[in-house]
């Protein structure tokens, strides 16, 4: 596996190796949820790639970017033991030299849900994720479907901009409990790990009512709202009830695909997830 630093070596690189390549960017801490990922890539390419960078432009003023977890020299391993071919490894000063001023903004699909709660995240996860593209230029990227909102930005930027890389959806990998895996989850004390699973209770409470029958928005985000408050540890952000492609929130009845999202605190520590709706749920 080799492990570059610079868009000079990455270009290198990928120009000495022709054929199919498939990258899974991350921000590390590695877990369950980006090995899966990359295991995809691994099967589905003939080369393989992961990036690790954490990207400051996606953190507003008072989030978390320097006590972002990060164990590099572990994720250097557990990409190797899954027969990655080449982790793209830059730092600050590659991504963002100095004189820096470029940004890629997505328009309404990046205004509203994570958009509302965090005002610069999308510019800094639509910025970052072009420059990886055009980095390391891959015939496909892997991303999760946890990040709902996330997926659908890149989709769009990807199509407006004319990159030639196909984004492959991958489903939420989750623990034996429910909760959805993420980085952040280390943040949690005990307490709040044992609660953080009322966020998938939630969601499921909600799909069921769906299978049920319910079509209503506002009952189905009531059901969300109800059952997260019957934890005192969580403090609800918010509950959508959304388009699945646009992300419009819905009023009155839902159509045959809606993308049902969350965003809860216990304590410090923001935590999102999600599941969409079909009328075959």
């Amino acid at each position: 596996m080799e492990i570059l630093q610079t868009p000079a070596e990455m270009r290198t690189w990928r120009e000495e190796h022709p054929g199919s390549l498939g990258l899974t960017p991350t921000m590390g801490y590695l877990h369950e949820g980006h090995l899966a990922l990359a295991q995809r890539s691994v099967t589905e390419n003939r080369f393989s790639a992961a990036s690790i960078f954490v990207n400051p432009t996606q953190f507003g003023p008072d989030e978390d970017f320097q006590r972002y977890p990060r164990d590099e020299d572990r994720d250097l391993q557990l990409l190797r033991d899954l027969e990655i071919d080449v982790v793209y490894l830059p730092g600050l000063e590659e991504m963002y030299p100095k004189g820096y001023q470029t940004y890629v903004t997505v328009g309404e699909l990046a205004q509203g849900l994570e958009g509302a709660s965090r005002p610069v995240h999308f510019r800094g996860v639509a910025t970052v994720v072009t420059k990886l593209l055009n980095v390391v230029r891959p015939d496909r990227a892997y991303f999760g479907k946890k990040d709902g909102q996330q997926l659908r930005v890149i989709r769009r930027l990807t199509q407006d901009l004319d990159l030639a890389v196909e984004i492959v959806a991958c489903e939420t990998v989750r623990e034996k409990d429910g909760l959805a895996m993420s980085s952040r989850n280390a943040y949690l004390t005990v307490e709040q790990r044992r609660a953080a699973t009322i966020l998938s209770q939630a969601l499921q409470a909600a799909e069921t009512q769906f299978t049920a029958g319910a079509r209503s928005a506002e009952s189905l985000r009531r059901v969300v709202r109800t059952t997260v408050e019957t934890e005192p540890l969580a403090e609800l952000e918010y509950v959508s009830v959304a388009h699945s492609e646009t992300l419009a929130e819905v009023e009155g009845e839902v159509g045959s695909e809606i993308l049902l999202s969350l965003a809860a605190r216990f304590g410090s520590v923001r935590l999102i997830d999600n599941v969409t709706l079909t009328e075959d749920t």
